[in-house]
């Protein structure tokens, strides 16, 4: 796991409620309500969108569509951190918001 990249995501989530940190993929995801909302892989972050701005998403600097199983996710992007600057980041993070904080609270088991 990349541990520079999960204290940048900490630090840019810092003080905002409802966040729990869990490690998946090989990496660390942050759910906010239950629900994934962004998290980093070996080498790069994830940002969960959603489908409806997705092609948005794809537009920005360091953004390419997000693909683990040989197949695209919609509504999920991975960015070069390399091209996410801390101002970055933090867009990244109002647009996954933006959709995840639509999405209904998932109980925890």
């Amino acid at each position: 796991m990349n541990e520079a990249l999960a204290a940048r995501l900490r630090k840019a989530l810092a003080g905002r409620r409802r966040i729990a940190e869990k490690k998946m993929f090989g990496g660390v995801c942050f759910l906010l309500r239950g629900n994934m909302l962004c998290g980093m892989g070996e080498d790069k972050f994830m940002f969960r969108v959603g489908k409806a701005q997705d092609a948005a998403a794809l537009k920005r600097a360091g953004a390419k569509p997000m693909d683990i199983t040989g197949r695209v996710m919609k509504g999920f992007v991975w960015v070069d951190p390399k091209r996410c600057d801390a101002r970055a980041l933090k867009r990244w993070i109002a647009m996954a918001e933006d959709h995840v904080g639509k999405l209904p609270a998932k109980e925890k088991r």
